[in-house]
């Protein structure tokens, strides 16, 4: 399964950013989400994290209904462009510095899945990002070339 989740930051006339999110098992969309983040955040990295927060349920709990159904996921890969907020997934506490210190614990459920084998992060560059299809009004090529992947008109 692979999953994209990705967040714009403070787009919202409150300042309240936006998550997005799409999960594939190859040729197109099984789901995707896309909703206004209910926390403020002070800065990008931050945003990402709530909207893996956003995302994690989701992304868990797919993974045990597909394994019940009698498929074993071998590889559950959540896909960000923000570098920062993978390694604070990857890494919790020991990646945080001083800006970082006052996210709330909550966001290293994602490190704890990661560290369990449940879960792995990788970097996905913005250009290749699904996600930003639910996030911000994409135009032209960037918007096609999203709306085919996602209808499954093409492969990844």
């Amino acid at each position: 399964m692979k999953w994209y989740v990705d967040a714009s930051f403070a787009v919202h006339p409150d300042f309240k950013s936006h998550t997005g999110g799409v999960m594939t098992m190859g040729g197109g969309a099984m789901q995707a989400m896309s909703k206004k983040q209910k926390l403020n955040s002070r800065s990008s990295t931050h945003a990402e994290l709530i909207g893996v927060d956003d995302a994690i349920t989701q992304v868990m709990w797919t993974r045990m209904f597909m394994e019940e159904q009698g498929y074993p996921i071998e590889k559950n890969i959540l896909y960000q462009d923000n570098m920062s907020s993978i390694l604070l997934e990857k890494n919790g506490r020991s990646s945080a510095g001083k800006r970082s210190r006052a996210l709330n614990i909550l966001f290293f459920f994602v490190t704890d899945q990661v560290e369990k084998g449940n879960l792995t992060i990788e970097h996905m560059p913005t250009d290749d990002m699904w996600g930003d299809y639910m996030t911000k009004p994409l135009q032209g090529e960037q918007f096609r070339k999203f709306w085919a992947l996602i209808q499954g008109d093409q492969e990844d």
